[in-house]
């Protein structure tokens, strides 16, 4: 056996041809954690948003969706970059606007995680203290979360998404059973589609709903991320985006109406006022008894573990990407030379989020009240602010191509505003997002505009003392990266 056979020479790129749709949808559906949306904030819409009207406001933001979807997608064949968000703003704005897009992604896809993590490591205790009445403390299962996400993270792209799988069938499985018992109780005559009307939908507390609607619907523009990974991407990715938003997006309307149903159309806001956190629970007792319940309870733990290990794998992709065009250390754009990771970045990213576990646990504050309500809703916005930046650049950048259609055009421009109220309305309402009047956390989504002058001072930087840099950002090619031939006609068109 020779040398470079025992011991093989890092990787340029991660593994290829890895992931099919099914794949790339599950890992993304994961990442929602439709049974912490279900449990947790479709409740909250209910108790404080348009109360019955919540199903409808969830079809209206399918929609939304659909329409970012469809420019998002006529961008794969141009931008082909791992870097999703960071490289088409880079493409359609300009290389400035895309680092600071770059930093702002990377920011809140972290929020995100840690939030996910403690609502994890939240329930895991609370679980074990109300089915075994052993008490546990959260900070253990964080560690222990954080321990198997970095593991998952480190092997093969498949193993995590084998995990993510299982956990995502049992989650869904379960609360369509709830579902299907609820519809076959009610029968046809006892269905209300009262809920799709205009009068229910645009009750007073629609803009609530609108705002833990869409959060509820953001991770999908993830699976541009795994494009380096898939087996043909340019039929892959489309494929598992529109997959992704259709599959979340009905999940989301049946299973919210059944909970209508479930409570009845004129109590529900009134019953999720009462106790928003033991709506779901509760019902699902009524239908399944207290194993029902306990099944329901542990499935929540499992699916915001899941969301996790779906944010590590975005963020480590991320760092990945804007590591290998010259805006990270260059040690962050090694891949594993055997399971194709971005072990590096796997191994900083499991730093950031134990050292952020460990800034909480020391300060003696709540991992749900504390940990998961600030971070959340700060990450949930910081993704809206993105989602809308890039829509409307897309337009932009075919308009320079002189190409314009429906879906070049007319659907991302559309997606791009109506996603610009909404998140408009999230910052408006930041305080009904994390549950609290403390100026310090309603204050926290000021640190993107920070993060994002960052950026762009950073990308002005590059473009007058670095035009090799600059010319590559966003620019790598998920292949094997930017050809010889055209870095040096970047770099020329940087410097003239």
């Amino acid at each position: 056996m020779t040398r470079s056979e025992s011991n093989p020479a890092p990787r340029t790129g991660l593994l290829p041809g890895m992931l099919g749709t099914g794949d790339i949808i599950f890992m993304i559906l994961a990442c929602a954690a439709p049974m912490g949306v279900l449990a947790g904030i479709i409740p909250l819409a209910f108790a404080f948003g348009n109360g019955a009207g919540m199903p409808g406001t969830q079809l209206g933001i399918c929609a939304v969706m659909l329409l970012f979807a469809v420019g998002y997608v006529r961008m794969i064949p141009h931008v082909r970059n791992a870097g999703a968000f960071y490289a088409y703003i880079a493409a359609s704005l300009n290389k400035e606007a895309g680092i600071a897009a770059a930093y702002t992604a990377v920011l809140a896809y972290i929020c995100a995680g840690t939030s996910t993590l403690g609502a994890m490591a939240f329930f895991a205790a609370d679980f074990l203290r109300g089915t075994f009445g052993i008490e546990s403390r959260w900070e253990l299962w964080a560690a222990a979360g954080i321990a198997i996400i970095a593991w998952l993270g480190y092997r093969k792209i498949t193993m995590a998404a084998k995990v993510l799988t299982v956990a995502l069938l049992l989650e869904v499985g379960l609360i369509l059973l709830i579902d299907g018992l609820i519809l076959y109780e009610k029968g046809l005559s006892g269905l209300d589609f009262n809920s799709f009307t205009p009068s229910t939908v645009f009750a007073p507390g629609l803009g609530i709903s609108v705002i833990y609607a869409i959060n509820g619907c953001i991770g999908f523009e993830a699976t541009a991320i795994y494009q380096e990974e898939a087996k043909d991407r340019q039929v892959t990715i489309p494929r598992a985006t529109y997959g992704a938003v259709l599959i979340l997006g009905t999940f989301y309307v049946l299973s919210t109406w059944c909970l209508v149903l479930a409570a009845a159309p004129d109590d529900i806001k009134v019953v999720a006022q009462a106790d928003p956190g033991r709506l779901v629970s509760g019902i699902a007792a009524r239908y399944l008894g207290e194993v029902g319940r306990d099944a329901l309870n542990l499935l929540t733990v499992t699916s915001l573990f899941a969301a996790a290990l779906g944010f590590f794998n975005n963020i480590t992709r991320y760092m990945f990407a804007l590591s290998r065009d010259g805006l990270l250390p260059s040690p962050l754009g090694k891949a594993h030379s055997v399971h194709g990771s971005p072990y590096v970045a796997c191994g900083l990213l499991t730093g950031i989020f134990s050292a952020i576990v460990a800034l909480f646990a020391l300060a003696g504050l709540d991992p749900l009240l504390n940990l998961a309500a600030s971070l959340s809703s700060m990450g949930a916005v910081g993704l809206e602010i993105l989602l809308t930046a890039t829509s409307l650049s897309i337009p932009l950048y075919f308009a320079r191509r002189n190409e314009f259609s429906p879906g070049k055009t007319v659907a991302p421009l559309a997606g791009g505003i109506l996603i610009a109220v909404a998140t408009y309305l999230s910052l408006r309402n930041y305080s009904a997002l994390t549950g609290t009047t403390l100026l310090a956390i309603n204050c926290l989504p000021v640190l993107f505009l920070a993060v994002a002058a960052l950026g762009l001072i950073h990308g002005v930087y590059l473009r007058k003392c670095r035009p090799g840099i600059y010319a590559k950002v966003g620019a790598t090619q998920v292949e094997e990266g930017l050809s010889t031939g055209n870095v040096h006609a970047a770099v020329a068109k940087a410097t003239a």
